[in-house]
């Protein structure tokens, strides 16, 4: 594998930090979560953040964040919405195998609970499906790889991971 980084995408609670922590310590890389160094530069939490600057502010600040980010030998986990950031996803592309992790709607939503207290970027009247068929295409595109987590704990993700990345690296 001559990119050094692996970054995970996916829509919120696809697992994309837990499954971070796991993949990094397997690999014995360093774990960076693109949403806890958004709060670390702005001191601000996530949703207070959306409150503040709005959806396109914040996804402003998320582009700006994960284009600047300057790691090596280890798995990036992002926000959810880090494709809408073009510059984001083309730098994420040149630094690292870019993952999406799938899962489906039903499953999403048993996991998540309280999409607002997630600090999920929806707008007025819009409903996790609809967020999903907006996304979905651009995870796709943005993807170098694709994982579909449906029925697979933590371990067999990671474990799918890095088969992946053996027999393709």
């Amino acid at each position: 594998m001559d990119k050094k980084n692996i970054t995970l995408i996916g829509m919120p609670g696809a697992g994309k930090s837990t499954v971070g922590v796991v993949l990094a310590k397997v690999l014995g890389y360093r774990f960076v979560d693109s949403d806890l160094e958004i709060q670390e530069q702005t001191g601000k939490l996530l949703h207070e953040l959306i409150s503040e600057l709005g959806d396109e502010g914040f996804l402003k600040l998320e582009n700006q964040v994960n284009a600047g980010l300057h790691v090596e030998n280890s798995v990036i986990a992002t926000g959810g919405s880090v494709v809408f950031g073009r510059e984001a996803m083309e730098h994420l592309r040149e630094i690292s195998v870019v993952i999406y992790l799938r899962l489906s709607c039903e499953s999403l939503k048993e996991r998540l609970g309280d999409l607002h207290k997630r600090g999920v970027v929806l707008k007025h009247g819009q409903t996790l499906e609809d967020l999903m068929q907006i996304r979905g295409p651009l995870y796709e595109r943005y993807a170098d790889y694709i994982i579909d987590e449906e029925n697979l704990d933590i371990r067999g993700v990671v474990s799918r991971i890095t088969s992946v990345l053996q027999n393709n690296g």
